[in-house]
């Protein structure tokens, strides 16, 4: 079965990828921002602009979108443990993107089934959710179940990805069994 996947993505025409730098994130190919959420502040604390200091997520008046970057921020910076306090402060635990990145954080944790039930839900709730089915896939290699990595890969394709983050992440996952690690 490896063999036929692996046949399969090799005979994929060769995307074009140069200069590109792959981030986690919505559909875009640059990492987050470095801000002083990773230079300055620990733990749960997201920085907040304009009290010029660090703040405990939940108990800050920031809004969804500012934390989402933070967890972003942070996940890229390795800070899972973190992201994962942040995301728990999220005023909507059941929106894709926040079920997306309990799956990614729980994933790089090496928590493969527990991130697989956050993507299923992410998927649920939207089945257009790319980078959702990108993140799943890549867990998919990780396992060495390419087959179902590469069904994630034709998602997304299907579903209008081609070329987006989602889709280049997890096409390179697929040709070099190397995933994003951020």
């Amino acid at each position: 079965m490896r063999a036929i996947v692996l046949a399969t993505v090799m005979s994929l025409p060769a995307m074009s990828l140069s200069g590109a730098a792959f981030a986690a994130g919505d559909n875009t190919f640059t990492a987050p921002t470095t801000t002083q959420t990773t230079k300055e502040c620990t733990g749960a604390q997201v920085w907040d602009e304009k009290k010029r200091k660090c703040v405990d997520a939940k108990d800050s008046a920031l809004d969804a979108d500012t934390l989402y970057d933070a967890v972003r921020e942070l996940a890229y910076a390795g800070r899972l443990k973190d992201a994962q306090m942040v995301l728990a402060a999220m005023p909507d635990q059941s929106e894709g993107r926040v079920l997306t990145y309990w799956g990614f954080t729980a994933r790089k944790l090496g928590q493969p089934g527990e991130a697989n039930a956050y993507y299923q839900r992410a998927i649920a709730t939207d089945p257009d959710n790319l980078l959702a089915r990108s993140y799943m896939g890549q867990g998919f290699v990780e396992e060495g179940k390419l087959g179902l990595a590469l069904a994630q890969w034709k998602e997304i394709r299907a579903r209008g990805g081609t070329g987006s983050w989602p889709e280049v992440s997890l096409y390179k996952a697929l040709q070099s069994g190397q995933t994003s690690s951020y």
